[in-house]
């Protein structure tokens, strides 16, 4: 009795051992070949896939917008400080407009509005067309202001929104290694890597699309901010070259478009 039970016992061993090394092997070959990031991204569910794809268009918005704003606001600064040095000059309003007459750059645009206003005034230099002189001004400098930060939204967008989006796509793919493992009945690595890799990609692609983003925006911003500084510097020049010139003349403005 003792010895059929112990031929049993070895029986079921070397069972065991025969089983496990083809439990493994078998295991071994459901695993994924590729867990490069193309090959999860190619193995990924295709909610994952549309999130992955979404962030990277995402992040090539982000480039795009920081490379032309970047070109625009050093044109646009090359030209105001131009301008600006113009103004600083010992010159006149009248002068100033002619050399401007053609330019659409955001100081020649100050410059017209307080041409327009001289003639709509008729020279006349009191409180009165001061304030006007200010308001219009004003207004032309936020006018540019606003034109100069188009684009910029988006990116602040992407930037607070890419991490989220991220998550979504990990949260769907452990979702889907949970789902694996009910359907499998198993935490064998071959059920759950899978989802495991492709929920971490989504979230290194959000966080690719959304740091960069930030960073960008707020490089943006404090340049946009300098620029506005130098519309505003730009608008107290035009003030003092108005007022210089009817100092200079003891009497009302003249036509300073003719």
């Amino acid at each position: 009795m003792t010895g059929s039970r112990s031929t049993f016992l070895l029986a079921a061993a070397l069972a065991t051992l025969a089983v496990q090394p083809a439990f493994a092997a078998g295991a071994e070959a459901l695993l994924p070949s590729n867990l490069s990031p193309w090959g999860m991204f190619q193995n990924a569910d295709i909610v994952v896939k549309t999130v992955m794809v979404g962030l990277a268009c995402a992040s090539l918005v982000t480039w795009t917008v920081w490379l032309a704003k970047t070109i625009e606001l050093r044109r646009e600064t090359s030209r105001a400080h131009q301008r600006l040095e113009m103004l600083e000059s010992d010159t006149s309003l009248r002068q100033v407009a002619r050399d401007s007459a053609e330019a659409r750059d955001a100081v020649a645009q100050l410059i017209h509005t307080a041409v327009r206003e001289t003639e709509l005034s008729h020279g006349i230099f009191d409180d009165g067309f001061k304030e006007r002189i200010a308001l219009r001004l004003e207004r032309v400098e936020g006018a540019m202001a606003r034109r100069i930060a188009r684009g910029t939204g988006i990116v602040a967008t992407i930037g607070s929104t890419s991490p989220f989006i991220g998550l979504f796509g990990t949260v769907w793919g452990i979702m889907n290694a949970f789902i694996g493992i009910a359907e499998t009945k198993t935490t064998n690595l071959a059920v759950v890597a899978p989802g495991i890799a492709e929920a971490l990609l989504a979230t290194a692609l959000g966080l690719v699309a959304a740091i960069p983003a930030v960073m960008i925006y707020n490089a943006l911003v404090r340049s946009i901010t300098g620029y506005r500084a130098l519309l505003g510097d730009a608008s107290a020049q035009v003030m003092l070259l108005i007022s210089r010139d009817h100092s200079r003349r003891g009497m009302p403005l003249a036509r300073a478009a003719e």
